[in-house]
């Protein structure tokens, strides 16, 4: 799920302020294997450290892990195929020019601060991943799953250097972070296979059914964390990168395919990142939790720590340390740019270097919180709720707006600033499934689709009507 070190052929002339009010000529158009390597390495980062233990936290079964994750994926793969990268072909548009387009500028503003800082919490979680591997070394306490303040001075000094670094890094621009996230990306690859298979080797499993034996029929979930069912396996892994495919984020990245069908390259991170790295980061877990010092704790009534440092150094020592303090970096510090260039769009008056460093500084308090890293399942669940139906406008413009009999762009035809139609359409669609959420316990990824198909057809409807009116 992890965000989004693209390959630096492609982002660089995204980031460097090419074509980014303009659709993307043939010349700069790329094949589908161009995308392959970029997925690949985009997934298997930081987030993954943390979701494939926090699986087994959720009490999740050997079926409902590894078929789960293979129908969700899928699920996943289809959404980028079918709807992000067929109309990012279409149009060769960025997200923002087309949603500016659609939704006027002073609305998009309101997209693009959320955006931010969104993208400022997610790093602050890689940014605490990465401080689980510096702190070992230094005998550093690790946050348990329920912590959500800092637990000591050792940790905040941490924190706040990695952060440092990471900002400043990301802050000399997109160039200095793709080409070391390119360099990095294998390494964290090769790191995530060899956990596996060393703590398959640790747990003493020599065949597919000690392997499917070692979560059975799953478990209670700790204390603080819900249970995790078939379907909501399911339904969070499909959703894990919402605000990338059904919220069109990603059109940022395909309107430079040649074809829709580079869609499918994106099957490379789904199954790479988040079927493997998770199984592998879940099986690192899995020995923990085998550990006395994990069985004393679990005794006590308590949830042990989920620390992906330790995990990581237990299975291949310094090694995995460094895959680490790798993986989060490479999440962080492109995500860390994001944001940047997310609060660019609302204060640009300040430099790229001010906006960057600020957002780093976001991120880095951020991370100080274990909440945000130990929380992560719901985390994601969150971010992509609130973000994926601004991606459903678009959609449901582009493939009905002739059948509803509704001008495309309008904000852009009518030289609005602010088209109501998308904003009630958003609040009213994230309202209610919001309260039900809230009011009734329902697992939020469970949520995410029904809002994301009210707040297209509202889009729809409301157009209908105050179209009509001007």
């Amino acid at each position: 799920m992890t965000q989004y070190h693209h390959e630096e052929d492609i982002l660089e002339e995204m980031s460097g302020g090419e074509f980014e009010r303009v659709p993307v000529p043939q010349s700069k158009l790329k094949g589908w294997k161009s995308f392959i390597g970029m997925y690949a390495g985009e997934h298997a980062a930081g987030t993954e450290f943390m979701i494939g233990p926090l699986f087994l936290t959720a009490g999740v079964s050997a079926f409902d892990l590894i078929v789960g994750l293979l129908l969700g994926n899928l699920l996943a793969v289809l959404s980028w195929r079918f709807l992000t990268a067929e109309i990012a072909v279409k149009n060769r548009l960025t997200l923002y020019y087309q949603l500016e387009k659609i939704c006027g500028k002073k609305l998009v503003t309101g997209y693009n601060l959320a955006n931010g800082v969104l993208f400022c919490f997610l790093a602050g979680a890689m940014i605490t991943v990465s401080a689980t591997a510096v702190g070992i070394p230094f005998d550093m306490p690790m946050p348990k799953l329920t912590d959500t303040m800092p637990n000591g001075i050792t940790w905040i000094v941490i924190v706040i250097i990695i952060g440092a670094v990471i900002s400043i890094i990301a802050a000399r621009g997109y160039d200095t972070v793709s080409k070391a996230a390119n360099w990095m990306s294998p390494v964290i690859v090769i790191a995530f296979v060899a956990c596996g298979i060393v703590a398959l080797n640790q747990l003493g499993v020599s065949s597919l059914s000690e392997f499917w034996d070692l979560w059975g029929e799953g478990s209670e979930p700790f204390p603080g964390q819900i249970k995790f069912t078939f379907w909501h396996v399911v339904i969070w892994s499909w959703f894990a990168n919402a605000a990338m495919h059904i919220g069109m984020s990603d059109l940022s990245v395909f309107r430079f395919a040649k074809e829709a069908k580079a869609g499918w390259a994106t099957a490379a991170g789904m199954y790479v990142g988040h079927y493997m790295a998770w199984i592998a980061a879940a099986l690192l877990y899995a020995v923990y939790l085998k550990s006395p010092e994990a069985q004393a704790i679990l005794s006590s009534g308590e949830a042990p720590p989920v620390a992906p440092g330790p995990l990581a150094h237990n299975a291949i020592g310094v090694l995995g340390i460094i895959a680490v303090v790798l993986a989060g970096w490479t999440t962080a510090n492109p995500t860390i740019y994001r944001a940047g260039l997310a609060f660019q769009a609302i204060l640009p008056k300040l430099s790229t270097v001010k906006v960057t460093i600020l957002a780093g500084t976001v991120a880095t308090i951020a991370g100080l919180f274990p909440a945000f890293a130990m929380k992560l399942l719901g985390f994601v669940a969150l971010y992509g709720f609130i973000l994926a139906p601004f991606g459903a406008i678009i959609v449901f413009e582009h493939f009905f707006y002739k059948k509803a009999g509704i001008v495309k762009n309008y904000a852009d035809v009518a030289k609005l600033s602010f088209n109501k139609s998308v904003f009630w359409a958003w609040v009213i669609s994230f309202g209610i499934f919001y309260f039900i959420s809230i009011q009734f316990n329902v697992f939020l990824s469970f949520v995410t689709l029904p809002a994301w198909l009210m707040c297209g057809v509202l889009f729809l409807i409301f157009s209908k009507i105050f179209q009509k009116k001007v």
